[in-house]
């Protein structure tokens, strides 16, 4: 078998993910600035590659003796309503110069495991999201950290 051939024959034996440039990129966002820098990182390469943009929130699930305090779920709620919002004044404002294909979901769990659950179920090419802005996650690791430990996906950390 000639080079040629064998290069062929890998291709015609379907896409292997990640190999041609990433088609689905996940940027997990929560509203903090670090956030939406990733969100914005991630709609640039969306834009250069002509992958959908994923965009995830992943809503905490608190524990019943934490939730009696507070409406937990209904403040939730307001956060994914209002990245949305936010979400879509920005692609407004960019249509015409930037076009990017977009989607939003929410995941319930922890950032971690919501992140991994949603990059699994979107087939996930990559990736992105922002730094920790919170001082303990420079002991017990960020969502970040995780992330690439993981090693299942390339995955960018945008200060």
């Amino acid at each position: 078998m000639t080079e040629q051939h064998e290069e062929h024959e890998r291709h015609a034996q379907g896409f292997e993910r990640g190999t041609d440039g990433p088609k689905v990129i996940v940027a997990g966002v929560d509203g903090s600035d670090s956030s939406m820098r990733a969100a914005a990182y991630a709609a640039g390469l969306a834009r250069r590659q002509g992958a959908l943009l994923a965009m995830v929130y992943v809503q905490p699930v608190m524990t019943a003796g934490a939730a009696l305090g507070a409406p937990v779920a209904e403040t939730t709620d307001e956060i994914a309503e209002d990245l949305v919002q936010q979400i879509r004044e920005a692609t407004e404002r960019l249509k015409g110069i930037f076009e990017v294909r977009w989607e939003f979901h929410t995941f319930r769990g922890d950032p971690y495991n919501g992140l991994v659950t949603a990059s699994d179920r979107l087939k996930a090419d990559a990736v992105v999201v922002g730094a920790s802005e919170q001082a303990g996650h420079r002991i017990i690791g960020s969502v970040a950290i995780r992330l690439v430990k993981a090693g299942r996906w390339p995955v960018t950390v945008v200060p």
